[in-house]
């Protein structure tokens, strides 16, 4: 991640790893079930979004690529909020896809799609 003057590692390092695990909770987990007609989130509360537990993402590796670019501002500084969600999903469906040839359209990506081909 080109994550511009790196001044605290470690926090830049947590912040990549919160993106991906929300990307990858995106890709495999989560599942808002709207009301078409209303336009409601149907999803009653929290034990029916599933998301990403310890056991889903063992371990990470964020690699910080420090660039020096004096154009974003005087600093050089740049936010990494949420940089590490951006590819994450599109990541596990090309693994998807390598692995059974199947390509994902959809998300959540399940067994059931998979086996179905309602990618």
């Amino acid at each position: 991640f080109a994550a511009g003057r790196v001044i605290n590692p470690r926090l830049v390092r947590s912040q990549y790893f919160g993106g991906m695990i929300w990307g990858v909770s995106f890709a495999l987990h989560e599942r808002a079930v709207m009301d078409r007609r209303s336009g409601r989130t149907m999803n009653a509360n929290l034990a029916e979004y599933h998301v990403p537990v310890n056991a889903d993402l063992p371990s990470l590796e964020a690699i910080l690529v420090e660039e020096h670019d004096p154009h974003v501002n005087a600093l050089g500084i740049k936010g990494v909020g949420e940089i590490g969600i951006t590819g994450t999903a599109a990541a596990v469906a090309n693994a998807v896809w390598h692995a059974t040839g199947l390509r994902v359209r959809r998300f959540p990506i399940t067994l059931d799609a998979l086996l179905g081909s309602g990618c």
